[in-house]
């Protein structure tokens, strides 16, 4: 397929950049310091921008047959409403180009996930993410009220362990003590998504 991967210089979407290659996948990647991004080969189209531009997504979105969003504010607690000011950027243009398929990192326990995520994950939320959890749940409403084939994935805590493929997914996951996730896992379900028809429009937790 044509790829688009946003956040593709963060240490998920350089995992999805460099497993999407190595699939056979052409992949387009729109970063704001390409020299950030270590995959490189023939397949891979580097476009320096931002996310919050539109001119720069509609140059980016044009021609693609999936859009895979990894963005995220890093080690950042201020959000600076990046999913507020990209995401609509990103639906307008999507539709103006015919692109369907969205799937969008989120995080544990964002939304209506919050009630079901475990005790030290809301603590976390409650007391240190709070801004950052309100941004994504901008992002995750109007995502569902588009009319694109989306996803939306909603990984536990994010470590840099190996691939696995042993992880556990689905709408409902029950979840104790601090959950956890490689970002290496994280990147290999998101791509395995791009032929499951059966989570199109679904939130889909994921964790081991």
């Amino acid at each position: 397929m044509n790829l688009l991967v946003l956040g593709a210089t963060g240490g998920t979407g350089q995992l999805v950049v460099s497993q999407a290659l190595a699939a056979g996948h052409a992949v387009t990647a729109l970063v704001r310091t390409p020299a950030k991004l270590s995959a490189q080969g023939p397949r891979l189209r580097v476009v320096a921008g931002s996310v919050t531009d539109s001119t720069a997504i509609a140059q980016v979105v044009a021609a693609q047959d999936a859009v895979i969003s990894t963005l995220g504010r890093g080690w950042s607690l201020k959000s600076e409403h990046l999913f507020e000011r990209a995401v609509p950027l990103l639906l307008s243009e999507m539709e103006a180009a015919g692109v369907r398929r969205l799937i969008f990192t989120s995080a544990i326990g964002v939304g209506e996930a919050y009630a079901e995520a475990p005790l030290y994950s809301r603590m976390a939320i409650r007391f240190f993410l709070s801004d950052l959890y309100a941004d994504k749940l901008i992002a995750e409403n109007l995502i569902r009220r588009s009319r694109c084939d989306w996803t939306i994935v909603q990984p536990a805590q994010l470590t840099n362990g190996a691939l696995t493929r042993r992880y556990r997914s689905g709408e409902h996951l029950r979840e104790t003590g601090m959950p956890k996730i490689a970002k290496a896992d994280v990147a290999d379900f998101l791509l395995r998504q791009l032929d499951d028809q059966t989570s199109v429009r679904k939130i889909i937790r994921l964790a081991y």
